[in-house]
C-alpha cells in the first residue's frame, strides 16, 4: 500500500461517503439489522449511527487504519456497543457461526478478491442469518457497461482499488448466498459509477 493509497485516500473516502443521497440507501441497509451485528468496510463509520436498540453489538472491521481512527468518534457517539477492528474482509477474525447480521455498503467494489470474501461472511455468519448490503456495479445497459469496463483499470488505481463493473448479485451467488430481495436503480451522478445493488441475503448453512 503506498503512501496516497495508506494517508491520502481515506480522507477523500470519507468526503464522497458523506453525500446527503447516499443516506437513504444507508438507513435501508442498517435497518433490519439485529443481534450481534458485523459491518463490512465499516470505513469512516458513518452507519453507526443509524444501529436500533435491536442491535446487541456492532463489530466493525476494514483495513485502512486511518478511517478506522475516524470510525473510533462515531463508536464513542454511538448509543450501542462498537468494537472495530483493523482487518480484512477475506480473513474475518471471529468464529464461525458467530454473527446475526452482516451490513456492507459500497464495500464489495474494492475488495480485492471479492468471492473469497463473501465466503468468509457466510462463515462466521449463523444459519439463517441475512447480509443487507449497498453496492454499486454493472449497469444492465451495454453502452454504459462498456464505458465501466473501459474505465475500471484506471479507476482502480486512483479510488482504493474501486471496481466499477462487478455484478453484484451474481458473485453473491457464485459464494453459494441466496438472494432473498435485489432492488437496482441509478442513483444521482454519473451512470458509470451509480448504478445500485441494494436488498438482502441469506446464508444457506
Amino acid at each position: 500500500m503506498n503512501v496516497y493509497e495508506r494517508w491520502l485516500f481515506p480522507p477523500l473516502l470519507d468526503l464522497v461517503m458523506r453525500q446527503g443521497q447516499l443516506e437513504k440507501y444507508r438507513r435501508d441497509a442498517v435497518a433490519a439489522a439485529a443481534g450481534r451485528v458485523l459491518e463490512i468496510g465499516v470505513g469512516s463509520g458513518l452507519n453507526l449511527s443509524f444501529y436500533g436498540e435491536q442491535v446487541e453489538i456492532v463489530i466493525g472491521i476494514d483495513p485502512s487504519f486511518p478511517l478506522l481512527a475516524k470510525a473510533r468518534r462515531h463508536a464513542d457517539a454511538a448509543n450501542i456497543q462498537v468494537r472495530l477492528i483493523q482487518a480484512s474482509a477475506t480473513a474475518i477474525p471471529l468464529a464461525d457461526n458467530t454473527i446475526d447480521t452482516i451490513v456492507m455498503t459500497w464495500t464489495l467494489c474494492s475488495i480485492p478478491e471479492p468471492l473469497a470474501a463473501l465466503r468468509e461472511m457466510q462463515r462466521v455468519l449463523r444459519p439463517g442469518g441475512k447480509l443487507f448490503f449497498v453496492e454499486h456495479g454493472l449497469s444492465p445497459e451495454p453502452r454504459v457497461e462498456r464505458w465501466q469496463r473501459r474505465l475500471t483499470p484506471f479507476w482502480r488505481k486512483v479510488a482504493g482499488g474501486c471496481h466499477l463493473d462487478r455484478k453484484i448479485d451474481d458473485l453473491m451467488r457464485a459464494a453459494g448466498l441466496e438472494l432473498t430481495e435485489v432492488r437496482n436503480e441509478y442513483a444521482d451522478g454519473p451512470r458509470v459509477m451509480t448504478y445500485m445493488y441494494a436488498g438482502s441475503a441469506r446464508s444457506k448453512a
